[in-house]
């Protein structure tokens, strides 16, 4: 999907700049197609949802959502949904943001933003292909298991009033996205209107953007593959919570650390061990939490990481057990 930002960032590193393969190649390589990346993707799904918000009444949506028993299937859509986008964990921000922005409920938006990372078709794809159908289709589940029930959860606590006061007031109506689904104007006259919100909220976001992506590509480029291994032992008891908490710091995709994955089982690493390491890196990162920290407080952040973090937990344990 963004293989030309990648040829691009590959083209301005190695051609433009001339920069030797290394660490800071790969650094400044990761820098560059991240930032594209994100940028075009907080673009499409800020005027996408802006659109959506011109022409759908967004208080009947959040009524909808929010006072029908619809007994987890509201839950189990934005699970799917994170499943069928591959998105990482920085990544699925802009689609949480713009969730919000709809008018959807915040245990759902948050089901989404634990799922995507974790289980997507590109994760699927390589995780069939090191470790077997079952093994996978076990991980799936678990995933979005722990996405409905880390989303209902969050849900049930009720923080909306740890959000950020911008994001507040968007929920609140205090935003545009009100006035233009009462416009009656034909798309094209909607258009600068749309554009504005897309723009504002983009601005609001940016640096914390651009600052995220630059320490993730610095732990991308800098942190030596044999760091985690030389600390994850198979006969500690608390290695499961070592191996989240150690993940959390080291920002990649599932492609990418599913060979330090395989490299840690090879060592005798329990797969369930291996696999909460690998959920700390996908599904968490000081990066995410960076971009979160615009639309939310550090308390919400702290609640958000604490309880992903225990359902990882959780998670390696059992597939130790089961496996």
């Amino acid at each position: 999907m963004f293989g030309w930002a990648q040829n691009f960032a590959d083209w301005v590193v190695y051609s433009i700049f001339a920069v030797a393969p290394g660490h800071f190649a790969a650094s400044l390589d990761f820098f560059i197609f991240d930032t594209i990346k994100l940028f075009v993707l907080l673009a499409g799904i800020t005027l996408l949802m802006g659109t959506v918000n011109s022409y759908l009444p967004v208080d009947a949506v959040r009524d909808f959502l929010t006072k029908r028993r619809l007994y987890g299937l509201d839950y189990l859509l934005a699970a799917l949904f994170g499943v069928i986008t591959p998105f990482c964990s920085c990544s699925s921000v802009p689609i949480f943001i713009g969730f919000v922005k709809g008018g959807i409920p915040l245990g759902i938006t948050f089901t989404y933003l634990i799922t995507a990372p974790l289980v997507n078709e590109v994760a699927l794809a390589v995780f069939a292909g090191s470790f077997g159908m079952r093994v996978t289709g076990i991980y799936v589940a678990t995933g979005m298991v722990m996405g409905i029930a880390g989303g209902y959860l969050l849900g049930r606590l009720q923080l909306e009033r740890y959000l950020s006061p911008w994001i507040q007031q968007m929920i609140g109506g205090g935003n545009g996205a009100e006035k233009l689904a009462a416009d009656e104007r034909p798309f094209s006259a909607r258009l600068s209107g749309i554009a504005r919100e897309a723009l504002h909220t983009i601005r609001g976001i940016a640096p914390y953007i651009v600052l995220g992506i630059g320490i993730g590509a610095t732990m991308h480029g800098f942190l030596p593959t044999g760091f985690f291994e030389a600390y994850i032992r198979k006969d500690q008891w608390f290695a499961v919570p070592l191996a989240v908490g150690m993940g959390v710091p080291m920002y990649s995709n599932a492609a990418g650390v599913l060979p330090v994955v395989e490299v840690l089982v090879a060592k005798g690493i329990p797969l369930g061990t291996a696999i909460a390491f690998m959920m700390g890196v996908i599904g968490l990162s000081l990066p995410e939490a960076l971009l979160l920290k615009k639309i939310m407080t550090w308390r919400l952040v702290g609640i958000y990481f604490g309880i992903i973090a225990l359902l990882m937990m959780v998670s390696g344990f059992l597939f130790n057990a089961w496996l």
